[in-house]
């Protein structure tokens, strides 16, 4: 019950840090939606910003992150603290180096990098591309040191203020556009350009709210390079197959821009805003519990302790199932209401909806399997295996690209838009690279059998197919006998329904009697006997 407990109380308080953020991301959404629609303007921001946001995925949150933390977590078991930020000053000197270098060529070379990614765009839509992307270039470099510092925190124990961190992109994004929006009016520039200097004033944010905790924990920057050093080779060495890996996953979304900008404007903005949809159940539970589940296998593996290891997976999976499949049933019940109430304002009109409603569901439906991947991959890379996901990566995009056009061929045919191809195929890889990673990690970890994760995850299935049917009729019912009443006639549907699915989800773990949520429960009880408590 303690390891459950550890488990949720870390998960809980990258959860509540991540809804904020999510949050904020939606209403940073919103405002863009508001002010801009989902037209030249949107598509031109959302393809600029992608570049910086591919390169990071692949150097920075996401390969930096799967490699640094259990090099670092083992430098401090074997050396100490002062080993330990030896390294970090190392990787972090080398990360300004290298990717100062790829800013500068990023902005060189704009034109050239969105001929190939946008061929679709007009002339006037790629010229602010274009200028956007310069603007954007040095994002990188800050959020890959964003990472590295949510790497030192997270193996401290500090989970909630790494994950809020995201917070101020998305808060310095939104008050680029409410507050440079007029001056750049008046000033003769394009007010497209508040959304660029935003969300780059964002991504410096990121890395620097996260310092001064850094420095409360001992750590203090000093410029060092050191390429021989063993262990900044060994994070070397476990990023490259990560970087190979998280490189299939962003040849999809390449693939996707450049077919989505055939088709005029819009979809690449449809598409953008129904993964954003997406992403907020994926970031409050499966990243989450990923990245919580991370430093604790980290520890398990340094110490060699397997039954550990097994364990702590087991239970980051079966919580990933207890949180993540009824997320994913009520957003598909609801998807559509949902769309219309977040950003059905301004230039962003019914149709709009209607069309990001359509790839909410095509993203959902791979909603589970992209959770359970963020615990999976992670769990490869602290046991030192590299070579299973960049294999399960790879098979996915091969599988992707070729369902893409498929699908693409296919959709115009039953009456849907060609464009949903593109989120439906990617629910398909999501769930094509969780079934490799699974049977490899059966292999290299053993069997999880006697933590009973299977039969969890197929009741919790049942039970919330029967939770989302019940949403959507409950919607129907109240949209048909009591419609009307505007924008607070849609949200007080919207939430009797959302209130009747809670319920029924609530009423259907306790009777499943869970040990996750027997271990909120007793979390809860304790944090009432002894008044508080840290989150």
């Amino acid at each position: 019950m303690s390891e459950h407990k550890s488990l949720l109380r870390s998960a809980g308080a990258i959860s509540l840090a991540t809804l904020v953020s999510r949050v904020l991301g939606l209403l940073r959404d919103q405002v863009q939606a508001y002010f801009f629609g989902a037209g030249l303007v949107a598509d031109a921001f959302l393809a600029a910003f992608r570049i910086p946001n591919l390169l990071r995925d692949l150097f920075a949150e996401g390969a930096l992150s799967s490699a640094f933390v259990p090099t670092f977590t083992a430098e401090r078991e074997r050396g100490g603290d002062e080993a330990a930020c030896r390294l970090a000053n190392r990787v972090m000197t080398a990360l300004a180096l290298v990717l100062g270098i790829v800013a500068i060529l990023i902005a060189v070379f704009a034109p050239s990098i969105l001929r190939v990614y946008v061929p679709g765009f007009e002339p006037a839509k790629m010229a602010l591309a274009v200028t956007m992307t310069r603007i954007l270039a040095p994002f990188l470099l800050f959020v890959a040191l964003a990472a590295v510092a949510m790497g030192v925190l997270n193996t401290h124990g500090r989970f909630f203020l790494p994950a809020l961190a995201p917070a101020w992109f998305n808060l310095a994004a939104i008050l680029g556009v409410l507050c440079l929006v007029p001056v750049f009016k008046r000033l003769g520039v394009h007010p497209g350009m508040a959304l660029a200097v935003g969300a780059m004033a964002g991504g410096v944010l990121q890395f620097l709210v996260q310092v001064p905790a850094m420095r409360r924990e001992g750590f203090r920057f000093r410029p060092e390079l050191k390429p021989r050093d063993p262990a900044l080779r060994r994070v070397v060495r476990l990023m490259a197959p990560a970087t190979f890996g998280l490189a299939a996953t962003q040849i999809n979304i390449l693939v996707d821009t450049i077919l989505a900008s055939l088709y005029g404007n819009g979809p690449i903005a449809w598409l953008s805003y129904a993964f954003r949809l997406m992403q907020l159940p994926l970031g409050l539970f499966g990243v989450a519990l990923g990245t919580a589940n991370l430093a604790r296998v980290s520890k398990d593996a340094a110490r060699g302790d397997a039954a550990s290891l097994r364990a702590n997976l087991a239970g980051a999976l079966r919580a990933a199932a207890l949180l993540t499949l009824p997320a994913t049933a009520g957003l598909v019940a609801l998807r559509e209401p949902i769309v219309r109430i977040l950003f059905e304002h301004g230039r962003f009109g019914p149709h709009d909806t209607l069309k990001t409603a359509a790839a909410v569901l095509c993203y959902a439906l791979g909603l589970y399997a992209y959770s359970v991947t963020k615990i999976q991959v992670p769990t490869f890379y602290a046991m030192g295996d590299t070579r299973l996901p960049v294999i399960a990566s790879a098979s996915a995009v091969g599988l992707k690209i070729s369902t893409n056009l498929i699908l693409m061929a296919l959709l115009p045919r039953v009456g849907m838009d060609p464009f949903l191809g593109l989120a439906l195929s990617t629910s398909i890889a999501a769930w094509t690279n969780m079934a490799i990673l699974e049977r490899g990690l059966t292999r290299r970890a053993g069997s999880l059998r006697e933590h009973a994760v299977v039969p969890v995850t197929l009741k919790l299935a049942l039970l919330s197919a029967a939770m989302g049917a019940a949403c959507a009729a409950c919607q129907a019912a109240l949209e048909r006998f009591a419609g009307g009443g505007g924008f607070a006639g849609e949200a007080g549907r919207l939430g009797i329904s959302v209130a009747l699915g809670i319920g029924i989800t609530a009423l259907g773990v306790h009777a499943l009697r869970l040990r996750e949520v027997e271990a909120i429960r007793a979390r809860i009880r304790g944090r009432v006997a002894g008044g508080g408590g840290r989150p």
